[in-house]
């Protein structure tokens, strides 16, 4: 085994005690080990010190003040003294010119966010083994002995939702691997979902599970290699390309003979896909959909298979602005995750307020037009995205409504998730028009209705209940198909708006990436109520 040299590290009046690899000045990359709360330490983390060192790099775990070897009360230690000591032992012992690669366990997911805000660029890799993330007043306050102020604040409900650490974890764009125990004593959760959602919107993430371990994972890599070693390699993969290597050598692949991408580019506005824009050298720019989370990661193969499907058909139609497929690997064959290469449209994603109505006018417009869409062949029949057993309590008279079988309807060809932040607009005033629909990948053959509800619902949610409960209107003034009457239009807007009940927030966070910082919780949550209130006072 690779021999690890002890040391000491002074920092104010704690000493700690630290464990290091040689070949700091040689190494492709320092690796910082960070142990969890309780009793946790830096023994656990030797044979992971050990692998890393294996692959190059010069690794170094210690421990925190309080805990193993070094000095220290653990009640006296918070959030801030672990992320300065930690800075303070990188800072001394990590080569000032090399990437960073973090790796934190249960409580460390939080300080590895705060190393990642601290060090920004330099942090090139992540791995992040069943990790904790903590609301902001907690991060001064000491951790005392499990009854103080600490364990009163991280004790209280959703008190990580608005964490800051998610937020960095959201812009972080290195690689990141996300290990999660088949069974979390620990962590609730929704916690790991949160991590998920976070990495997966910029960084080169990956999601894996280990079915048979708890929440010690420090143990659990000490004594089983197999996964020790899959870890290491995984977290390692792509180091110096940002974990990009399998997809750039397919991108290249799909571009002319001897053309190269130049740049890249995050687009914002989309949750459910990391969303790219690649600028080759001639100029050329073209958008990379990937999907990484699990969820969407799992359901790739038909998403993007049918989007691929969908460019094909639309490349033949009037009046329906849809970019040019160049290429998909729908499994992740040949890409690190799942995706589709294809040409950016112009224009823009608009959310404002300003020139509100001739734009929700051209959206009415233009979704009547792909209702007219004719294809080839019917895509598959519509999915709905809630049930009356989703909705949680509070909404009883209109979950009664949805409990009803589907009524029966007139089918066309849905767009199925058309909304503004799909639709991309140009120019102002007379010119003021769409000039591009993009994100096809839940295509579905189903009610012209359920294209107008999930609309109005975006509607409602964006800019107030009264455009939401208007969009129809606007939508058969434009030519629209001929719409449900009474109880059965109403049973698909609520189908649609009661999908957003427990989830409002969630999916709004890619306009307030747009600008709409106003869309809190608490006024989605009011329009979303006021929107199904006017729903059930007009149809009911």
């Amino acid at each position: 085994m690779t021999e690890l040299l002890p040391f000491t590290h002074v920092i104010g009046s704690e000493r700690l005690s630290g464990l290091a690899t040689g070949g700091g000045e040689t190494a492709r990359a320092t690796v910082v080990l960070l142990h969890g709360a309780g009793n946790a330490g830096k023994e656990q983390l030797v044979l992971l010190l050990a692998e890393f060192a294996a692959h190059g790099c010069h690794a170094l775990a210690f421990d925190f003040s309080g805990h193993g070897e070094s000095t220290g009360l653990l009640a006296e230690l918070s959030l801030r003294r672990r992320f300065e000591q930690a800075v303070s032992v990188i800072d001394a012992r990590a080569r000032v010119d090399g990437p960073l690669v973090l790796v934190g366990f249960s409580m460390s997911g939080q300080t590895v966010a705060d190393l990642v805000r601290h060090y920004g660029d330099r942090v090139a890799a992540l791995g992040l083994c069943a990790p904790a993330v903590y609301a902001a007043e907690a991060w001064d306050v000491p951790f005392g002995a499990g009854d103080g102020r600490f364990s009163e604040i991280i004790r209280g409900p959703g008190s990580w939702h608005a964490a800051p650490g998610l937020d960095v974890l959201r812009a972080f764009e290195g690689r990141a691997v996300l290990a999660v125990p088949g069974t979390d004593e620990v962590i609730p959760p929704a916690v790991t979902e949160a991590f998920s959602q976070a990495l997966a919107r910029r960084a080169q993430f990956t999601h894996w599970e280990l079915p048979g371990a708890g929440h010690r994972l420090g143990p659990w890599f000490r004594d089983h290699p197999d996964d020790r070693r899959e870890f290491v390699s995984a977290v390692l993969t792509g180091l110096g390309e940002r974990g990009w290597t399998a997809t750039r050598a397919w991108v290249a692949k799909q571009l002319p003979e001897g053309r190269t991408v130049d740049k890249s580019a995050f687009l914002t506005g989309g949750w459910s896909a990391q969303m790219r824009r690649l600028t080759v050298d001639d100029g050329t720019e073209l958008a990379l959909r990937s999907f990484v989370t699990p969820f969407f990661r799992r359901h790739a193969p038909g998403l993007l298979a049918r989007e691929a499907e969908i460019l094909t058909l639309l490349a033949g139609q009037e009046g329906v602005p849809a970019a040019e497929l160049i290429g998909v690997d729908a499994t992740g064959e040949h890409c690190d995750h799942p995706s589709l290469l294809m040409s950016v449209l112009p224009g823009r994603v608009r959310v404002d307020e300003e020139e509100l109505g001739p734009r929700v006018d051209l959206l009415a417009g233009q979704l009547a037009r792909i209702h007219r869409i004719v294809p080839r062949e019917r895509p598959r029949t519509y999915q709905a995205w809630t049930s009356p057993a989703a909705v949680p309590p509070g909404w009883e008279r209109a979950v009664d409504v949805i409990r009803r079988a589907p009524p029966p309807y007139d089918g066309c060809f849905l767009h199925r998730d058309f909304h503004p932040g799909n639709v991309l607009f140009s120019g102002s005033g007379a010119g003021l028009r769409v000039t591009g629909v993009v994100d096809w990948v839940e295509t579905s053959w189903g009610p012209a209705d359920l294209d107008v509800a999930h609309c109005s619902t975006a509607l409602a949610l964006l800019h107030g209940p009264g455009y939401g409960l208007g969009f129809r209107e606007r939508y058969e003034a434009q030519g629209g198909r001929r719409l449900a009457d009474g109880p059965e239009h109403l049973y698909w807007r609520l189908l649609d708006a009661l999908a957003y009940v427990p989830d409002a927030a969630k999916l709004a966070g890619p306009w307030r990436e747009l600008g709409r910082t106003d869309l809190t919780p608490e006024v989605l949550g009011e329009r979303l109520g006021a929107y199904v209130a006017g729903l059930l006072e007009r149809y009911a």
